[in-house]
């Protein structure tokens, strides 16, 4: 029974730390429960069976982990659920006298509090003076603070 309990937290600690490393971003439960699982049956391996067969324990879940690993990325399941779009539009740079203070605009997409707004004819980012803004409100140009453009709702 206890070779079934290390080989289960083996198994189940490498995919888990598969998970980690495919899909969920960043350092995660899942990525230290991997971890913690794998290093809960190595002891066990260890404690059970004596040092012959922690190494032996150890050999083989780092051959697995690799091998694993290696037909993770060779299989290309990762492939379908990877993202693939580019980004490929860009809002106008603020030029010096292409906006002033007191120009009517209108909202393109949600300021929350950051947006693109069109004023003059030109897509632009915006921020809303900390309300949030729905599109296709009228916005008007507040003030301007280091290039960015601060809008508020005209009423």
């Amino acid at each position: 029974m206890t070779i079934f309990i290390i080989i289960l937290l083996l198994v189940l600690g490498v995919v888990l730390i598969l998970l980690e490393f495919f899909v969920l971003p960043g350092i995660t439960v899942a990525g230290v429960a991997g971890v913690v699982m794998i290093l809960g049956g190595i002891y066990l391996s260890y404690h059970h069976y004596g040092s012959t067969t922690g190494h032996l324990t150890v050999l083989g879940s780092v051959i697995f982990s690799v091998l694993s690993l290696w037909i993770a990325l060779k299989s290309g399941t990762w492939n379908r659920i990877m993202l693939k779009t580019e980004i490929d539009s860009k809002v106008d740079k603020l030029e010096d006298n292409m906006i002033a203070i007191g120009d009517e605009g209108i909202c393109l997409s949600r300021l929350a509090p950051m947006g693109q707004v069109r004023i003059k004819n030109h897509i632009i980012e915006a921020k809303s003076t900390g309300l949030y803004i729905d599109e296709k409100t009228p916005i008007e140009v507040i003030k301007i603070v280091d290039k960015v453009i601060v809008v508020k709702p005209i009423k």
